[in-house]
């Protein structure tokens, strides 16, 4: 109990401050450190209990590296779904809880619950109604003029529509993580009240991961929740440089497939250079219907054919059912050079 015993000097000089209306500056205690002064006194941070920082500093700067990335390809993937021009910005890599997360959504909203095999637990992707309804607008064929946004459940035939825009979301996040953890992804359910989905504790910490997309003059949010228990094992991948990588990435003959169907039917310009030859300006200007312009080149020469520019093939000229054609005859081994002008026919 000595050491809570002011000496004689303490107490006078607690009596003088009091009398002086200062804290004493050099007012001590027994074997204690000295009282800390206004100018001394060290800066304090809040520090709130019912939000606790569990994500370390690394880890979200490694989550938000990975999805600034994933968001570029999502819209550039979603830019070729709707054939229009579709920006996708990453706008905060945020902590907070799930209540936070669940009350700050709008009712209703389109609350997509995803399975993410080996992650635990489940994930969530909200997506806005004002961004949602144009994106189903334009897969039903409508203009670039946004209605009225209708404060309602998405019906069966819009949740059809819906899935292709998650699907497309769960392959590009799919290939986003493929450096860190290869994910099995699949939508679970749909609900419109985001309260009525309870995936973790309401005070359980969550990593919201918030994107921008941008379609003409029509601005919306879509959100990833991340529970922090789905990713407390995987922390030590996502501190790694692994996820660095993540960019461009190998063909898969997957991809490939999928590519060659998408232009399959596509339309491409093929010219035949039939000849070439030169004449003078003069005789150009004096050329009259029925004139004859010599060349050359054989009859019996193969004909050169361009695709796109590109020297492709060999060809025959002739005839097939009162039309013009032409025979290939084998692919050409010339290298590519600018197809021809005025000097050829189609």
């Amino acid at each position: 109990m000595s050491g809570d015993v002011l000496s004689q000097a303490e107490v006078e000089s607690l009596l003088t401050a009091m009398d002086a209306g200062v804290a004493p500056a050099a007012a001590k205690r027994s074997g204690g450190p000295p009282m800390p002064t206004g100018k001394g006194r060290e800066k304090v941070s809040p520090y709130d209990f019912r939000r606790p920082e569990r994500v370390g500093k690394e880890q979200m700067r490694a989550l938000q590296t990975l999805h600034e990335g994933f968001g570029r390809n999502f819209g550039a993937a979603l830019s070729a779904l709707l054939r229009s021009i579709i920006e996708v910005k990453l706008t905060s890599v945020d902590q907070l809880t799930y209540s936070e997360f669940v009350f700050s959504l709008e009712n209703p909203t389109c609350f997509n619950l995803l399975r993410a095999d080996p992650l635990e637990g489940s994930l969530i992707l909200d997506i806005n109604p004002s961004v949602l309804y144009p994106i189903i607008d334009r897969l039903l064929g409508g203009g670039r003029e946004t209605g009225i946004l209708t404060r309602r459940p998405l019906t069966e035939i819009e949740l059809r529509l819906v899935s292709r825009i998650t699907s497309l979301f769960l392959e590009e996040m799919r290939r986003a993580w493929e450096n860190v953890l290869p994910l099995d992804l699949e939508v679970i359910r749909v609900e419109s009240n985001p309260q009525l989905v309870q995936i973790v504790p309401p005070n359980e910490v969550v990593v919201l991961i918030s994107f921008e997309l941008t379609i003409g003059d029509v601005r919306g949010m879509m959100n990833l929740c991340i529970p922090y228990n789905a990713i407390e094992r995987i922390s030590s991948k996502l501190s790694a440089n692994s996820w660095v990588t993540y960019g461009r990435r190998n063909s898969s003959p997957q991809s490939v497939e999928q590519i060659g169907k998408n232009l399959h039917g596509s339309l491409v310009e093929m010219v035949v250079l039939l000849a070439e030859t030169r004449i003078t300006t003069h005789d150009l200007l004096e050329l009259r219907v029925g004139d004859i312009i010599t060349t050359e080149k054989d009859v019996h020469q193969p004909l050169t054919v361009f695709v796109e520019g590109v020297n492709k093939f060999r060809a025959r000229a002739g005839a097939h059912k009162a039309h013009k054609a032409i025979r290939i005859e084998q692919a050409s081994g010339l290298p590519p050079k600018a197809a021809p002008g005025d000097a050829a026919s189609k």
